[in-house]
């Protein structure tokens, strides 16, 4: 199911939690004022956005002017408690595509918009399929940023990063970029068996106007077809990279490539939490054991905190009954639930490290190769999230119950 990626520029907390029971709305992103929804909207390029009209620092009518000039395709709706006809006027001049009083939402009308505003602009693209149907293509489509996040050091989230990256470059054939955001021990490089000239640190301290052709001069061609923008090579460089030039850089990456894999340390750094606020989709890595269970539900506690949960795929990597700790009970723990999980196995992995050498290309028929063409899927087809898991177990639990009655 095709799935509406939805911006709340609003304080009303219900809204999140409100729209994020429907199946086919996925929250993208949350923003406080009308300056950040104009940031957020040029990064996560939503197909509908939530506005209100009043919004500190730039009112929702100025940020909606400013989002649609630039964006026309994404669906501005407007939400304020003024009836009058030339505000309602001044709101459709700004490009709003619908205006709701604040009463109105509470009925399902909110709701019913956003699926037909949805539905008005897909058609209206679908009109010009035979004018220019590549540029069009390429304008609509959205990248696909993923972070790769460890709740703590050695739960393989640099495995699972270089992997997935090699993984989708292999299958798709799109332009596909991994980043080494770990800034001070990244070891991308190393996992792919690359010696890195320039990396992060140096592009950051260029002056010029940054474009694609600048980033390109530090990106690194691996054979896989994937692009690698590694970390420092010495750990005090990391302090010269600023959260605002992560954020330009990943900007550009995602105006010109397909997916943006990013690798990332095993802490929130400002720069991971500017990663983590541009990323279309999280895979959360955990491993089995206590410390990893501990941090990973102080890790979700903080995404939630930040609106990220919505977006987040737990992944369970070395899963084995052998470690003591049962998958279910973990995630009545934590309160999430599992979207894949990665069997351990340490003689692939660790010889395919050593090696410098993806094991989904090395062996492709071992089972950490087909876990992690699963969760390539996953990523692919945008699915994985909690409602969608809940709702496949509910389905399975309800025919089991149904076995068993006739049974």
């Amino acid at each position: 199911m095709e799935k509406i990626r939805v911006l709340i520029a609003s304080a009303r907390r219900e809204l999140n939690a409100s729209l994020s029971q429907e199946q086919d709305l996925q929250i993208v992103g949350e923003a406080l004022n009308g300056d950040i929804a104009v940031k957020k909207a040029e990064l996560l390029l939503p197909d509908i956005i939530i506005m209100d009209a009043q919004l500190p620092i730039m009112d929702g009518i100025t940020a909606a002017e400013k989002i649609t000039l630039a964006h026309p395709e994404v669906g501005v709706i407007i939400v304020g408690n003024d009836s009058g006809t030339e505000y309602i006027k001044k709101a459709m001049l700004a490009g709003a595509r619908d205006y709701l009083l604040e009463e109105s939402i509470q009925n399902g009308e909110l709701n019913g918009a956003i699926r037909r505003i949805f539905l008005t602009e897909k058609t209206r693209l679908a009109s010009f399929a035979s004018v220019r149907v590549e540029d069009k293509e390429q304008k609509n489509k959205v990248p696909q940023v993923v972070t790769v996040f460890g709740a703590k050091g050695g739960t393989g989230k640099t495995t699972l990063s270089v992997n997935i990256a090699v993984q989708i470059a292999r299958e798709t054939k799109k332009r596909v970029v991994l980043v080494d955001l770990d800034l001070q021990f990244g070891d991308v490089a190393v996992y792919l068996n690359i010696q890195p000239r320039r990396t992060i640190a140096e592009l950051v301290q260029e002056r010029d106007n940054w474009d694609i052709n600048l980033i390109d001069n530090y990106l690194i061609s691996h054979n896989s077809g994937v692009k690698i923008l590694a970390a420092p090579l010495r750990p005090e460089d990391a302090d010269l990279i600023l959260p605002e030039q992560v954020e330009k850089i990943l900007t550009i990456l995602r105006q010109n490539f397909d997916y943006i894999i990013i690798d990332s340390p095993p802490f929130f750094s400002d720069e991971v939490l500017t990663a983590l606020d541009i990323s279309n989709q999280i895979l959360l890595v955990m491993s089995m054991d206590l410390p990893s269970v501990k941090n990973l539900k102080l890790s979700l506690n903080l995404l939630d905190s930040l609106h990220h949960n919505g977006k987040t795929k737990l992944v369970i990597n070395r899963a084995s009954k052998q470690f003591g700790i049962d998958i279910r009970d973990v995630e009545h723990t934590i309160d999430f639930l599992t979207a894949d999980e990665i069997p351990s196995d340490g003689q692939t992995v660790v010889s395919a490290a050593n090696k410098g050498a993806p094991f989904v290309l090395s062996n492709p028929q071992t089972d950490a190769s087909k876990a992690v063409i699963r969760i390539v899927d996953m990523i692919l087809k945008d699915y994985g999230y909690q409602k969608d898991i809940r709702e496949k177990r509910d389905k399975k639990t309800f025919w089991n119950r149904l076995l068993d009655r006739r049974g």
